[in-house]
């Protein structure tokens, strides 16, 4: 795995580039990310290009020995764009323009802006897509961020009522799928449909679904016209586009079918303080981050790319932008690096290279201080590439287990939660943890993946069952979960015939006759578990597998198949996962809590998240606080 660094030349006199490539280069780094944010240098005057210093830069780069990822600066258009077409912003959910003065502030429906986006790619492509320092693009970057899927412009208006169109063909069409019968809600025709905001009360949840569907397939082609565009002037440079933590706004398998490598952004420590974890958990891992934080990641986005993923930017210090902001404990950042090639990365970049003193970002880490001194992180790359060296090129391994993540699952639920602590990225993290905490590897895969092979499948929650998805779960021989609320809905978020869970009825017989949620405090008991947040009644000739303590079912089992018909706390988890395991003959580690484990095709890996040295069985030693070890398998 190669180590690199996001850098700004442009930030940065002219004079330290040379010193700044030799000491990235001394340090072990290969790859280097430049000009993501670069477009008001590149071009400072309407279609004139100040093309001088990225050459200068790019060659200081290359004589070094770095090679490059160029990013195509599209998440920063300058002002005297916006002033041409000020109507490019995004409009917010409140009916608010996202205005200039930071990043993001696109529409990605707005067709002026996505053909000047065109022309500044083709624009650097054709000058550098065959620089021998160039060996990757990036599209953008963070698609998303600072809530900029969805736009309520004029430009998303039209372009969703053109979606529409297509989707359905006619309005009477529409009106069925969404039950407009409902509040006299029916079309005479697309132009009067409106984007699903400011309603007077929650606007029709099939309306919404069908919003961000249409926003994601909109990210999805504004990534595409740019690919398409460097892989005609740059053949055989590999694409990336670098994603963020937890975030579902819109399909990341959909824009990794034309992406070469899936790139992820990780920060454990400000997601760790941002997210649902617990206060004993935030207390716990204060200065590591939860031990499933960044793997989840790694794993989710080695499925959107063919198995091909790196890590574009990766947490050296305190970040700037969390609720608070620890530093690292000693030896984290190493430990990142090394879990991320323990899960197949094939790179990995620290940002950034040098600490902004100015902007929004000069309280965010970097390699070096904004002196130039080496900042802790800096002796931590270094661990990390000796390491790296001494263990040799790394192979990725299938994993004995498949869990099914879906972004469409992500919209539906958050769209109709029904009960406020039904987090779906939150349950399906709880699943991949209670795998990861008895030492299993996991593929998380989307629905449309192929399932043979593995020895265990979950499926922590699937409102939507695509065609043919129940019928290959079906043909499954392994142990297979199904979480609560599979098979809910309809593809027009609807309540299917028969009621849930639809479609998998062929996979388990049962019939869901009624659901409820519980708020926070209520647990109603059940033999070492509890039934909290969620829960369903079922009707089914199966007698259940697992009940409360007053006799209600809450695991059904029809061979292979099980269905869970409560949010499962963690101790149902671990009791679920254990049991599954037995069957297909999978083994399990007992590890201690903070300790996890992560297998490469050659070699075992083990790291130490607890903040406190750990006796580890299987090693038959005692690891330090965030430490590691890695042996032959």
């Amino acid at each position: 795995m190669k180590l690199g660094c996001c850098y700004y030349p442009e930030h940065w006199p002219e004079s330290w580039w040379a010193e700044d490539s030799r000491r990235m280069a001394e340090m072990g780094l290969r790859l280097v990310r430049i000009g993501e944010f670069a477009w008001s240098r590149i071009e400072p005057e309407p279609g004139h290009y100040d093309w001088g210093w990225l050459d200068r830069a790019i060659e200081t780069l290359h004589t070094a020995g770095l090679k490059v990822i160029l990013g195509t600066p599209t998440a920063t258009p300058p002002k005297w764009l916006v002033d041409q077409m000020p109507d490019m912003v995004a409009i917010d959910e409140q009916g608010r323009p996202r205005g200039f003065g930071s990043r993001r502030h696109y529409c990605f429906s707005h067709e002026g802006y996505r053909a000047e986006c065109a022309r500044i790619t083709a624009a650097l492509a054709q000058r550098y897509g065959q620089h021998p320092a160039i060996v990757m693009w990036q599209t953008d970057n963070e698609y998303g961020c600072h809530d900029t899927v969805l736009s309520f412009s004029d430009a998303a208006a039209a372009a969703f009522r053109g979606w529409l169109a297509a989707r359905y063909g006619t309005v009477e069409a529409l009106n069925t799928a969404w039950g407009n019968v409902f509040w006299s809600m029916e079309y005479r025709s697309f132009a009067e449909v409106d984007p699903p905001h400011l309603t007077v009360t929650e606007a029709n949840p099939a309306h919404w679904l069908d919003y961000r569907r249409f926003a994601s397939d909109q990210v999805a082609s504004f990534n595409r016209e740019q690919v398409e565009i460097i892989r005609a002037h740059s053949p055989g440079r590999d694409i990336t586009h670098n994603f963020m933590g937890f975030f579902t706004e819109f399909d990341h398998h959909h824009v990794g079918r034309d992406i070469d490598v899936a790139t992820w952004d990780s920060y454990p420590l400000g997601f760790l303080e941002q997210f649902w974890f617990t206060s004993e958990e935030k207390r716990a891992y204060v200065r590591q981050g939860h031990p499933d934080i960044a793997a989840f990641h790694h794993d989710l986005y080695r499925g959107c790319s063919n198995g091909r993923w790196g890590v574009m930017e990766q947490q050296p210090g305190p970040v700037n932008w969390a609720r608070f902001n620890p530093a690292p404990l000693p030896g984290m950042v190493a430990l990142w690096t090394l879990e991320a090639c323990a899960h197949g990365a094939e790179f990995t970049a620290y940002f950034r290279w040098r600490q902004a003193p100015f902007a929004q970002e000069q309280m965010h880490a970097g390699l070096l201080r904004p002196d130039s001194t080496e900042a802790e992180a800096a002796g931590e790359a270094r661990t990390a590439s000796a390491v790296l060296a001494g263990i040799g090129p790394q192979q990725t391994a299938k994993a004995p287990v498949a869990l099914v993540f879906s972004y469409e699952a992500a919209w539906t639920i958050g769209i109709q939660p029904q009960g406020q602590s039904f987090r779906y990225l939150e349950l399906v993290f709880e699943t991949y943890s209670a795998l990861r905490q008895r030492g299993l590897d996991v593929d998380i895969l989307a629905p449309s993946a192929d399932l043979a092979g593995y020895r265990m499948v979950l499926v922590p929650t699937l409102p939507i069952i695509p065609e043919g998805f129940a019928e290959k779960l079906a043909a499954l021989e392994c142990p297979v979960l199904l979480g609560p609320r599979s098979g809910s809905k309809t593809e027009s978020f609807r309540i299917p015939e028969g009621l849930a869970p639809g479609a998998l009825r062929e996979a388990i017989p049962l019939t869901v006759t009624r659901v409820e949620s519980l708020r926070n405090g209520i647990a109603e008991p059940a033999d070492g578990f509890a039934v909290t947040r969620w829960r369903e009644d079922v009707a089914s000739r199966l007698a259940p597998e697992l009940s409360d303590s007053a006799g209600r079912g809450v695991v059904y089992r029809h061979g292979p198949i099980r269905y869970c018909a409560i949010w499962p706390d963690r101790a149902l988890l671990r009791l679920l996962v254990e049991r599954m395991a037995g069957e297909a003959g999978v083994a399990l580690l007992d590890l201690p809590e903070g300790i996890r484990v992560r297998r490469s095709a050659s070699h075992v890996f083990t790291f130490n998240y607890a903040a406190q040295a750990l006796a580890v069985p299987h090693l038959n030693e005692t690891l330090p606080p965030a430490s590691w070890h890695i042996a032959p398998r």
